[in-house]
């Protein structure tokens, strides 16, 4: 394929996308600047598509954040951190009276949030996975890593 600029392009023909951008790139037309060399033509085009494309490649990060994750998915990834079936099975039980696995639940006084009902504020910002990892930390910490325990106090006192 022969550029604009003269040179034969040797390796595999574009296809495709790949072909229109090619062609787009490529394409011989004048100038809307007078005699503009076609050389800079063809780079400003080349540096517009890259602009293009760092920018489609650059989602922030809380582009995804109004995804809702399912309880499935938020159900397996805590068994991932809980490799211990009993275990898992009184987090389970555990999440399921405090939030229902709803990562937007807020208790009645509107001071407790999420999946774990943690009175951090910054725990309401978090999505389902993490706020299972920053609840596990909780229960570490506090019930000497066993959900069993935390579920147990939970029953005795309404909270974990």
């Amino acid at each position: 394929m022969k550029l604009s600029t003269g040179f034969v392009h040797r390796c595999v023909k574009p296809v495709g996308i790949a072909q229109d951008y090619a062609r787009y790139l490529t394409a011989s037309l004048p100038s809307t600047r007078g005699s503009e060399p076609v050389s800079r033509i063809a780079r400003g085009r080349c540096l517009m598509v890259l602009a293009v494309l760092c920018l489609v490649g650059t989602t922030p990060a809380n582009a995804t954040k109004d995804v809702k994750p399912s309880i499935d998915s938020l159900k397996l990834y805590a068994h991932s951190r809980i490799v211990n079936y009993k275990e898992f099975q009184c987090f389970n039980t555990l999440i399921t009276k405090e939030s229902n696995w709803r990562v937007e639940a807020i208790n009645p006084n509107g001071n407790h949030f999420g999946l774990g009902q943690m009175r951090n504020t910054k725990y309401r910002n978090l999505d389902g996975f993490r706020m299972i990892d920053w609840t596990l930390r909780y229960i570490d910490h506090r019930y000497q890593g066993s959900s069993c325990k935390a579920f147990a106090h939970w029953k005795k006192h309404g909270w974990h």
